[in-house]
């Protein structure tokens, strides 16, 4: 009933930037906290920022000041853009949200994920 769908991942080299979008559909009532987590090889999924439907944001530590999280409630869309990247932000970047579909209660949600490799 409901899809998240990711774009905006590739190959960029060592201090370039990359925007990623994230795009919920579906019988969406509401949406709640929206995010980014990512997930390394051989890594646990962490989260890399999140914003909530009032626009707070909170960010990894590893990733403040270089990535900015920001969305757009009429399009049901966030954003993650991604400056002076580094090879350590290589990783599966997956979108999150927590959404109540009409008639029922709000769970949280996953997008398929999208490959983001830094690297000369």
């Amino acid at each position: 009933q409901v899809q998240l769908v990711e774009s905006g991942g590739g190959l960029v080299q060592p201090g370039g930037s990359l925007r990623l979008s994230c795009a919920a559909s579906g019988s969406i009532f509401s949406i709640y906290a929206m995010g980014w987590y990512r997930q390394a090889p051989g890594k646990q999924r962490e989260l890399v920022a999140r914003i909530t439907s009032g626009g707070n944001t909170n960010y990894a530590d590893s990733v403040k000041g270089r990535f900015t999280i920001s969305r757009d409630n009429a399009k049901n869309t966030v954003y993650l853009q991604m400056n002076s990247l580094k090879p350590e932000d290589t990783a599966v970047y997956y979108c999150n949200a927590v959404i109540k579909v009409v008639a029922l209660s709000k769970k949280n949600y996953w997008g398929q994920g999208t490959q983001v490799t830094v690297s000369s």
